[in-house]
């Protein structure tokens, strides 16, 4: 198993090199880590050749006990088609799987990799290929604490790594989750934007007052969360009531500015159902309960 020390910086192989790929790469060669690269497309690796990396004829040569190995691939499917080729051994191998998927999919790869005789830990990567390197980039593992302990010392060149828990799964859902954030605040501000355009004001005008918003809004989901995790609602700022009627005067502008309503129709879709089991007294959290079930 690799391991860092102040006179020995572990030896990395970086399988993938998209964008992110690229920048892990170039991380972990800026933190003086010997690095190996191998990409289908030898190409890619020219540039980080000159920089100092090692280009691996084969992906076989690639991955090796000695050499933590971080994957960065389109899908956990390439993952497993190009390390499951007989020409590749994962008996010893420590890998690090940073691709996007879904929490099940990492479950099944962790079984599949650790089958093979190779320890897992799945990632998801928090961050633009620029800031790979800096705090600034936080990537998210899961998998044995032991072995997230171990290469933590190699991990800190990419930037802030993160253990989450045990379960390979968590770092997949976590990412999902931060997507179902980013694209619902992105969403909120369009949709004001929108509006706010149909009479001359501009994003750009708009943009600093909605981030005053969002960052109001972040500062209630402490309280929020505690009432989610104790299942009790009590209407301690609004009730869900009175937040609907907020709703149907945000979905009456729109159609008036003649702006597409659609996205807050489904805020008032959503809360009506809860108001209709019973829910109008309590606070806005309660709707965990209609989030927390099939459509």
């Amino acid at each position: 198993m690799t391991h860092t020390t102040s006179d020995t910086p572990a030896t990395v192989t970086v399988i993938g090199l998209g964008l992110m790929g690229q920048a892990l790469a170039r991380a972990f060669l800026t933190a003086g880590h010997p690095t190996t690269v191998w990409n289908r497309t030898a190409a890619k690796a020219g540039q980080l050749v000159s920089e100092g990396a090692e280009l691996a004829p084969t992906v076989g040569d690639a991955v090796r006990p000695d050499s933590l190995t971080v994957i960065c691939l389109t899908d956990y499917h390439a993952v497993r088609e190009l390390l499951g080729t007989p020409d590749v051994d994962l008996d010893g191998t420590t890998l690090i799987n940073l691709t996007s998927g879904d929490s099940a999919q990492a479950r099944e790869t962790a079984a599949w990799a650790e089958q093979r005789g190779a320890r897992y830990l799945d990632g998801a990567i928090m961050a633009v290929p620029p800031a790979i390197g800096t705090p600034d980039a936080v990537i998210l593992h899961s998998g044995p604490q032991s072995d997230f302990d171990t290469h933590k010392p190699t991990l800190d060149a990419l930037g802030a790594p993160t253990y989450l828990g045990e379960d390979q799964g968590l770092a997949s859902l976590y990412d999902v989750a931060g997507l179902a954030m980013m694209w619902s605040v992105l969403n909120a501000w369009l949709q004001g934007t929108a509006l706010l355009r149909t009479v001359g004001v501009d994003a750009a005008t708009y943009a600093p007052f909605a981030r005053q918003m969002a960052a109001g809004v972040a500062d209630w989901l402490p309280g929020y969360a505690e009432q989610v995790d104790a299942g009790s609602f009590p209407a301690e700022v609004s009730a869900l009531e009175t937040d609907v009627r907020a709703m149907t005067h945000l979905i009456e502008a729109c159609e008036t500015a003649g702006v597409n309503a659609e996205l807050p129709r489904l805020f008032k879709a959503i809360a009506d159902r809860a108001i209709a089991a019973g829910h109008g007294g309590e606070q806005y959290a309660v709707l965990i309960e209609e989030f927390g079930r099939p459509a």
